[in-house]
């Protein structure tokens, strides 16, 4: 038996190479889907995909009420939770591809995925090379207990840092707060030169023309440094493999869960 899929955000840029690939899998059926831009129309003809039924609905509570096994949320930033806490609250597990979400909205979201006994699983950045960063970070703040985050991003990005950076300095925080010999409140001049506090760890967030996503966590010792990075490029295939296999997992787990690599094997 396939697992139903309800994805949110289905003709935009992650949503429609993502309904491609969930259509093109055998074990997974693209049941429902949301479009703002394309309510009322058949996803398939919107794709070009002869043999794609999907029906395309105008509102979140329309594209809800079909019955699915799994929400996939990729739509923006100011609609994401609201759009998360109703996939929960109709009883349905949700991988969350949208980046932007705040610390505020992952705990909100947890309370709700505990209390109705679904599995949400949330990355941040479903590219495989991005979570071998956090992972791999994560490893290094346990022997280097300095370090900082820098975020690139495109100009038109309106989010900052990006859900890839919040996702990483979250994950640099199950190790502890990054030290820092000058205190931030010591810093002589404009303190937000010093990036933000993103769970003990400074973020400094680049939005110019000619990025696309990068992330790049930087860990110093003396006379030493250690510098990991993930580059995205310019197309959305990245996210699909690993956006596949949390929907896959995803029903085996309850309440929130935050890294791919909590459900990947090492």
């Amino acid at each position: 038996m396939s697992l139903k899929i309800c994805l949110l955000g289905a003709t935009g840029w992650v949503g429609k190479e993502l309904a491609l690939a969930i259509h093109a899998e055998a074990d997974l059926s693209l049941v429902s889907a949301y479009s703002r831009s394309h309510g009322g129309e058949n996803l398939g003809k919107v794709l070009g995909v002869a043999d794609m039924a999907t029906p395309v609905f105008v509102t979140i509570e329309e594209a809800l009420a079909v019955d699915a096994d799994v929400v996939v949320e990729y739509t923006a930033p100011a609609v994401a939770k609201t759009n998360v806490l109703a996939a929960i609250a109709a009883g349905r597990h949700v991988v969350i591809g949208t980046s932007g979400l705040t610390e505020a909205d992952f705990t909100e979201i947890a309370a709700a995925a505990e209390k109705q006994r679904v599995g949400v699983l949330a990355a941040g950045n479903f590219a495989i090379t991005a979570v071998l960063l956090q992972r791999f970070a994560e490893i290094a703040a346990k022997y280097v207990p300095q370090w900082e985050v820098i975020d690139y991003a495109g100009a038109g990005k309106k989010d900052a840092p990006s859900g890839t950076a919040r996702e990483l300095a979250y994950r640099l925080s199950q190790q502890g707060d990054s030290l820092k010999e000058v205190p931030i409140d010591q810093t002589v001049g404009p303190k937000e030169s010093r990036g933000a506090d993103i769970n003990g760890t400074q973020v400094h967030s680049l939005r110019l023309p000619g990025f696309i996503l990068s992330a790049e966590a930087i860990f110093g010792l003396p006379d030493e440094r250690l510098t990991i990075r993930h580059d995205a490029g310019s197309s959305a295939r990245p996210y699909v493999a690993g956006t596949l296999l949390a929907i896959r997992k995803v029903g085996g787990l309850k309440g929130l869960t935050r890294g791919l690599d909590q459900v990947m094997t090492f």
